[in-house]
């Protein structure tokens, strides 16, 4: 029997529910778990309270939004003294800019912790970076005509949860419409472990330093993939290709070198020899922006986890290549380029090859760790999140 890519991503993310043990059963749809009960957190039910949707205007549709004003903090959703999943994460708003998207600070915390497990732009949590909205459809995340954001991401809790977002958009944003679905009372196996979410960004990155897309994180759990964006920096490359490095990934105690190593940018999200626009489950590039230099893209370790036991560090290198379309701008200019490799060598531009460059990079991190907070650095001010979009 032939199984088309969903099916085996539902199959995947059944196990990943249940840890992904051969010997976990995996629960069929058919199937109820006893004393689990639905709970969706909407403006019309903000606090997913039984039997109290729904009220406003007589129940006509009274409320299927909130304002959120610059600088106000709101609960989306929240849960206390009780176990549970959040399994699905719908919202838009008619303010789709820049502005808004990344200005707009999306947090979770679990059972009480005091610091959030997830930290982030609204627009580059669900999926899509540089601050744009932008028509794609993954495992984990979608937006299915570029006016909405989907998350189905599963996060699950022992004690409690809390969603908040925060406006820090500098301007007030009129209607948020959300959903928030999640359940009550499910009962986790030992090992489950929590859900984190980790924004960062470099501009620009630094000469033969490498830009991490996960500072070092400790504790044991699950690396799950990131998405990414990349601003190029034509005043000094012009419009050669930025995308030679390679992601390496450092696992329990690696320093120096790592234990996984890639061999390229596009290779990472599954294409090669560069990169157009495309979308998959697992890997994907929303946006290929040729004419500004611009790219988004994402990749998701669901059918090839990546575990770790001690510590975990993400990290791709910052490497062009120089080839005949683009030396031009280099023999106008006189710029210099150094070679990819040790020490600070200059590149003979006559010849093909791969150089060190720095470039405007972004991205959203997504792990899971054996407790609910991470020690990351806090989450950028909006001023430096939304500089140069």
């Amino acid at each position: 029997m032939k199984l088309d890519a969903r099916t085996v991503y539902l199959f995947a993310l059944l196990l990943l529910l249940c840890g992904g043990g051969v010997a976990a059963r995996a629960q069929a749809i058919y199937e109820m778990q006893e004393g689990v009960e639905t709970r969706w957190a909407s403006p019309e039910n903000p606090k997913g309270e039984k039997g109290r949707g729904g009220q406003a205007a007589g129940g006509r549709k009274g409320a299927p939004t909130i304002p959120i004003k610059a600088g106000e903090s709101v609960v989306l959703a929240e849960a206390k003294n009780t176990s549970g999943m959040v399994r699905r994460i719908w919202m838009t708003m008619p303010d789709r800019s820049p502005q808004m998207l990344r200005g707009l600070r999306l947090e979770m915390f679990w059972d009480g912790a005091a610091s959030p497990a997830v930290s982030a732009p609204v627009g580059d949590f669900f999926g899509v970076g540089l601050g744009q909205m932008a028509t794609f459809d993954s495992a984990l995340f979608s937006n299915p005509e570029g006016r909405s954001l989907n998350c189905f991401v599963p996060m699950p809790f022992r004690t409690g949860m809390r969603i908040v977002m925060t406006n820090e958009s500098g301007r007030d944003l009129p209607e948020l419409f959300y959903d928030v679905d999640y359940t009550l009372g499910d009962r986790h196996p030992a090992g489950a472990l929590y859900f984190h979410a980790h924004w960062r960004r470099e501009n620009p990155t630094t000469l033969r330093r490498d830009y991490e897309i996960l500072p070092r994180v400790t504790g044991r759990g699950r690396y799950l993939g990131t998405n990414i964006g990349v601003i190029v920096n034509q005043a000094e490359y012009f419009n050669t290709w930025w995308g030679e490095g390679e992601v390496k990934i450092f696992l329990d105690g690696d320093t120096a070198l790592p234990t996984l190593a890639g061999t390229g940018a596009e290779d990472y999200i599954g294409t090669a020899w560069g990169q157009g626009r495309y979308s998959t489950l697992y890997q994907g590039s929303p946006v290929a922006d040729e004419g500004r230099m611009r790219w988004c893209f994402y990749r998701y370790h669901v059918v090839d986890p990546v575990y770790f036991h001690r510590d975990v560090r993400v990290t791709i290198q910052q490497i062009g290549y120089l080839a005949d379309h683009s030396r031009g701008g280099f023999y106008r200019t006189g710029r210099k380029l150094y070679r990819a490799g040790p020490g600070e060598v200059e590149m003979d531009l006559t010849k093909d090859g791969k150089f060190e460059r720095a470039d405007d990079w972004s991205s959203c991190a997504y792990f899971y760790l054996d407790k609910p907070e991470n020690n990351l650095p806090k989450l950028d001010a909006a001023e430096k999140r939304l500089a140069g979009l």
